[in-house]
């Protein structure tokens, strides 16, 4: 399965050379490392004597991975847990050494380690080949976006040096690695505990005329962040000195300079760098990507950890909704109608699948065959899905900007699945978008309010049912609607889970959200009333205060408020689709009249008891409304 991401430049020099090394369990990794460090002259004087002196205190046998694997539950289970940095430098350059686990119950910690590396040494067993770790391990090489790979095929001693062994293993990697996207700079044939091939060439492989691993370790590049790509500056905080408030953060992409212009999402507010502060070293003017900073405003914006800043003229998408590939680690599967934990560079927001498109096995990739309403990511597996965020979060494509364009989701402060964000054609918001015009009129038609109302013989108007989940807002609405409609009325319906498919697509269901959700549907409901037209909107609409506001927005009696008074036990008894079921499990949060609030209106048009009336009844209450003296006639039924 391809995986196209941007990669950022290389180039020889620039710092050190960070490498992962990963494999299988057992291939004997640590082992190389130690080995490696040993006859590269690098080991710590008297470090070796030490580790001879600790194997024997112990009973067992001289290993060299124990130099790397730190703990003593490394070290009484013969397996690397944690990733290990270890710097070492040969006269030729500097290196930082990642060992990661290769056991699959601490992959996470592998991920964490190889996410961090320019390039990385795949290491396989010369009798076993192939394994299933070794290949989900090259497919989250590339997942990573790692393409520096060299392949070492170890334990040669144990197959008697054979090249017909060899040549067969590096055959079936270099089709491994062709299948997940990669290919390998070198493959090389080595024996890490009896230093075969490591530092100098082995008389055992005469027939070996490829590099060494030294040669081939120094003939790769160091990556380096590019700042060609738009600024993508995450606030990790804000610090208050003197009467300077200084926003901290690293700079994970482009360039930020003093006198720029940022917009930090996703609240999208705006001000000016007036200057860049480092830590203990002098002031700047500029600063790149990978550098640790903070920075002060000209005007004193509101700005928290979890912003993102970025130029105004090339802002990440803000969005509560993307399509993103995942692999899972979690120990319980990634379910739909869950509610997880992502983090986005600074950012940590709810979120839940909305939709599964596809599940791949890592170590096959083969595609994961199930029922469409029992689709879940397992352990290990990959999926393409829609990802939905209980609020608005700022982020990029992977292959537009890498560090924005990844993330992790948390399972019960637990890290238990990665994901990269894919290309799609979401909406971005422009620099234009960011200034509002102060040149913008009403503009009044040539036809008046009251030539309308007589073409129509009646008048525009918005009736507007609100009241909990299955309490017959939408039945009401399409009865009333066919009713008004025999009668003669210009009428239409606008109905929640229909703007939900497209004006509102793009909204959650926070309070902020919710509230954003009624502001559009109370000015759509405006203009139809505007038009003349009898407008029936049939929504929840739970908060008092954003039904006011679509009240305060329509003429005197044009907005009529009908409340379906009908109690929470009767809701749940009509709920056919399991909603408040759900919800009381904690399948559905925030919803309304469980885990989110309902208030009811202190003085609405009609009151309509419609647990204990029939539809019909419901619709001539409020027919007979429409048809009385407004001013004079109040229908209550409580």
């Amino acid at each position: 399965m391809s995986l196209p991401m941007k990669c950022p430049m290389v180039m020889a020099s620039g710092g050190p050379l960070k490498l992962a090394i990963l494999g299988h369990v057992d291939h004997g990794k640590s082992t190389l490392v130690g080995r490696l460090f040993h006859d590269a002259g690098v080991l710590p004087e008297g470090r070796l004597e030490q580790l001879q002196r600790a194997a024997d205190r112990r009973g067992g046998l001289f290993e060299w991975a124990n130099l790397t694997d730190a703990l003593q539950s490394e070290r009484d289970q013969n397996i690397t847990i944690e990733t290990a940095h270890i710097w070492f430098r040969t006269p030729q350059r500097e290196y930082v050494l990642i060992d990661a686990p290769g056991h699959e119950e601490f992959l996470k910690n592998m991920i964490t380690g190889a996410a961090q590396a320019d390039a990385a040494l795949l290491i396989v067993d010369a009798r076993e080949g192939v394994q299933e770790n070794s290949r989900r391990h090259a497919y989250l090489l590339h997942w990573l976006g790692i393409r520096q790979v060299i392949v070492l095929v170890n334990k040669m001693d144990l197959v008697h040096y054979s090249s017909g062994h060899f040549h067969t293993v590096e055959t079936d990697c270099r089709n491994w690695l062709k299948k997940v996207g990669l290919e390998p700079k070198v493959i090389i044939p080595i024996a890490a505990r009896h230093g075969c091939n490591l530092v100098s060439r082995s008389l055992n492989t005469p027939w070996c005329q490829g590099p060494t691993v030294i040669e081939a370790l120094q003939a790769l590049e160091v990556t380096t962040l590019t700042e060609d790509q738009p600024l993508r500056f995450p606030i990790q905080d804000v610090y208050r000195f003197d009467e300077r408030r200084i926003l901290a953060g690293r700079v994970e992409s482009g360039r930020i300079k003093v006198g720029d212009r940022l917009v930090f999402s996703p609240n999208n507010k705006s001000s000016t760098v007036t200057s860049i502060e480092r830590w203990n070293a002098a002031p700047g003017d500029s600063a790149g990507a990978g550098e640790s900073i903070g920075i002060t405003l000209a005007e004193q914006i509101f700005v928290k950890r979890g912003a993102v800043a970025s130029l105004e003229a090339a802002p990440p998408y803000v969005l509560t909704l993307f399509k993103a590939r995942v692999f899972w680690l979690g120990k319980e599967p990634f379910k739909l109608r869950r509610t997880y934990e992502l983090k986005l560079a600074t950012q940590e927001v709810e979120c839940r699948i909305e939709k599964i498109e596809q599940i791949i096995d890592s170590s096959t990739l083969q595609p994961v065959v199930c029922e469409a309403d029992e689709m879940l990511l397992g352990r290990h597996q990959v999926g393409e899905i829609t990802l939905r965020m209980k609020r608005a979060i700022a982020f990029d494509a992977i292959t537009e900007v890498v560090e924005t364009g990844r993330f992790v989701i948390v399972d019960d402060c637990d890290i238990a699945g990665a994901g990269i964000i894919l290309a799609d054609n979401y909406p971005r918001r422009t620099a234009n978008s960011l200034h509002k015009s102060h040149d913008i009129y009403l503009t009044a038609g040539r036809v008046t309010a009251a030539q309308r109302a007589g073409r129509n013989g009646h008048e525009g108007c918005v009736i507007w049912l609100t009241g909990l989940s299955c309490s017959g807002k939408t039945t009401l609405a399409a009865e009333l609607e066919r009713e008004l409609f025999d009668m003669g009325r210009h009428v239409y319906v606008l109905d929640g889970d229909n703007a939900r498919h497209g004006l509102c697509a793009d909204l959650a269901f926070s309070p902020e959200d919710r509230r954003e959700n009624i502001r559009r549907i109370g000015e759509v409901a405006r203009l139809f009333a505007d038009a003349g037209m009898i407008c029936i909107t049939a929504f929840i609409s739970p908060y008092r205060a954003d039904r006011d506001a679509v009240r305060r927005g329509l003429p005197p009696g044009q907005f009529l408020e009908v409340y379906l008074d009908v109690p929470i036990e009767v809701c749940e008894q009509r709920d056919v689709k399991g909603l408040y079921a759900k919800a009381r499990s904690g399948e559905i949060v925030e919803f309304t009249g469980i885990s989110a609030p309902y208030e009811p209106p202190t003085n609405p048009e009609i009151v309509i008891p419609a647990a204990h009336l029939t539809v019909r009844e419901c619709v001539s209450r409020i027919v007979v409304f429409l048809m009385g003296d407004r001013q004079h006639e109040q229908i209550s039924h409580r």
